[in-house]
Formats: structure tokens, C-alpha cells, sequence
């Protein structure tokens, strides 16, 4: 067996299950990017993945793996960096183990993230928000559940994650309602929760049933949703609330949009970033700048108080029919 095999099963047993305590979400993302890579260099080397050795994960075949994943399997560039930082973390742990290889693997750390376009995020106004909660058909068990998850998600902006491994224990509807969770880093967090949606889960939970430690949103057998599932669930209602909202069309609307949702409305109700980053468990309050880059109205109103001295404050409108019709040809 060559050096890279007792390599790569050290550094999930020792580095992450047990220096680290990784997630399990860290340890399946690490996972897919190594056995990605694996699959990779037996297709251009023709050598098993337990007879690899480090000169076979040089610098130029890793570069040679990004292209892959970018060029042939379609991936952004966020996706390819977060692949690299998975590599990454195995040559660091590599780089101490193996000091004969110390030349190889700086090579291999040195290799770039690539920098990326950022778009605005896309979020739901409130027109569609009441369409894609009137989608579901509540005269089925699955669309009352699926009614529930949706309400639940875009008023605390839980991640995906998050949401499906809501148990029943997880709510609290007495006075001061919240929900609670373990998120991103292993922080703990409660999320308050509004009167509509204390209203809506009193409702699913009398017909839920089932003890503190089941799901709080199952699947027909019982255990708890996927994520790929809700993801489903997500897009086949906002494509049904498109048919009432034509708006909801042009977005792709996914559970994480459903976050951007949550987000943009604190935004716009005047709450401060770290209030927010606090409410979305994130790490850092700059996490929470691409609401501020996406609030229009901030930016309309940011307009109106600059406005120069003797003009009035807004945007220029045309106050002529025919001045309407030509400044929109």
C-alpha cells in the first residue's frame, strides 16, 4: 500500500473525526472532493486509488482536476474553490506527516482560489412569498406539511441542514416562541417565531403527532426529509405559484433563496447587520454585506437625501405622456 492511502484514511479518523470533531456535513463535503479527485487520477493514470502515491497528486494534476471539474462537470467557481480547500486540508495534514514530501506539497497549497463574479442575491418579495405559501395543497397531508416547512423557512431563514433535522423537542410555542437549532460551526441558536407561524405549526404538530426526538417535518416512511428533497419540494411550488405571480419565474427558487428571503426582510424592517448575522447563525457580521449591496430601496432613499440643493428629492419621473414614451424607446 503506498503512502497516500493510510494518508487519506488518517486524516477523516484522526484529523476530523478526532482533532477536530468535524461535522458530519464537513465530513461529507471533504469526502465527494477526495473521492472526486481519486476517480480523477485513476482515469489519467490508469493506477487504483490505493496504489497512489504523492508524486501521482502533483501540483499540475491538481490543476489539472479544477479544470476538469469546471470544464467538463459544468461546476462555478465557488464549488471548484471549495473542492481546493478540502485538498488543501489534506496536504496540511499530509505536510506534517510526511516531511520528504514537504517540496510537492507547498506546490499544491500554493495553487490559487480563483477569484469569481458575485451577483446580487435573489430573494422573494411579498407578492410571491404569499404565493408560494397558497401553492401547497392543504387538503393533503403532504401539503399541510409542505405549508409548515415553507412557513417555517422563510420566517427564520433556516438553513436547509437545519430545517430537516428540526425534531419536535426543537419548538417551543408558549410564550416567547421560538425554534432551535445547532447550525453551521456547531453553534447553537433560537430562533424566535412569529404568532402566523406559532398558529401554523400548533396546527401541523396536532396532526404530526409522534414524540419529542421524532422529525418535525417526515417523509411518508416516517423519518426525516432530505435535503435534496425539500430542494424538490421548493421548485415544484414555485413553479405552481408562478402561475398567479408570473415574477416568481424569472428566480430560481431554492431553500437557500428562501434564506435570502428571511434576511432581506429583517433588512428592510431595519435591522442592523450583526442583528442579522446573529439571527442567521453566521460567523461574521460582513457575511450579511450582500443584503445591504442588494436593498434597492436603501439605495432610493440614499438617492433622496443626497439630492442636490434646490431640486427635488427622488428619481427623475417625466411629467408628459409623450416625455414617458420617448425616454422608454
Amino acid at each position: 500500500m503506498s503512502l497516500l492511502a493510510p494518508t487519506l484514511e488518517a486524516f477523516f479518523t484522526e484529523r476530523l473525526a478526532r482533532q477536530r470533531e468535524a461535522s458530519p456535513h464537513t465530513v461529507a463535503a471533504y469526502r465527494d472532493a477526495l473521492r472526486l479527485l481519486l476517480g480523477f487520477l485513476y482515469e489519467s493514470t490508469g493506477k487504483a486509488p490505493a496504489q497512489l502515491d504523492f508524486e501521482d497528486l502533483n501540483a499540475a494534476r491538481i490543476g489539472a482536476f479544477l479544470d476538469y471539474l469546471e470544464r467538463k462537470r459544468g461546476v462555478s467557481a465557488s464549488t471548484r474553490n471549495a473542492r481546493l480547500a478540502a485538498i488543501r486540508s489534506l496536504f496540511k495534514f499530509a505536510d506534517m506527516r510526511h516531511p520528504e514530501h514537504a517540496a510537492l506539497i507547498q506546490r499544491v497549497l500554493a495553487i490559487p482560489s480563483k477569484r469569481h463574479d458575485r451577483a446580487l442575491v435573489t430573494f422573494l418579495n411579498r407578492e410571491e412569498i404569499d404565493a408560494l405559501l397558497t401553492s401547497p395543497d392543504r387538503d393533503t397531508w403532504i401539503g399541510r406539511r409542505d405549508h409548515a416547512l415553507l412557513t417555517v423557512a422563510i420566517q427564520t431563514g433556516l438553513r436547509v441542514s437545519e430545517l430537516v433535522s428540526l425534531r419536535r423537542a426543537d419548538l417551543d410555542l408558549r410564550a416567547g416562541a421560538h425554534v432551535r437549532c445547532v447550525g453551521k460551526g456547531r453553534k447553537e441558536r433560537c430562533t424566535p417565531i412569529t404568532k402566523h407561524t406559532v398558529a401554523v405549526l400548533r396546527v401541523w404538530l396536532a396532526e404530526r403527532q409522534g414524540g419529542p426526538s421524532d422529525p418535525l417535518f417526515p417523509g411518508p416512511n416516517g423519518a426525516r426529509l432530505g435535503r435534496h428533497a425539500v430542494t424538490r419540494l421548493v421548485s415544484k411550488y414555485a413553479r405552481a405559484a408562478a402561475v398567479s405571480c408570473p415574477s416568481i419565474a424569472g428566480k430560481r427558487v431554492s431553500p437557500h433563496i428562501l434564506r435570502h428571503t428571511n434576511a432581506m426582510q429583517l433588512r428592510q424592517s431595519g435591522a442592523d447587520s450583526l442583528s442579522i448575522a446573529l439571527w442567521l447563525g453566521h460567523e461574521s457580521p460582513r457575511t450579511t454585506q450582500i443584503y445591504l449591496h442588494s436593498d434597492l430601496a436603501m439605495k432610493e432613499e440614499t438617492i433622496a437625501r443626497t439630492a442636490p440643493p434646490g431640486t427635488k428629492p427622488g428619481r427623475y419621473r417625466p411629467s408628459d405622456a409623450l416625455l414617458v414614451f420617448l425616454a422608454g424607446l
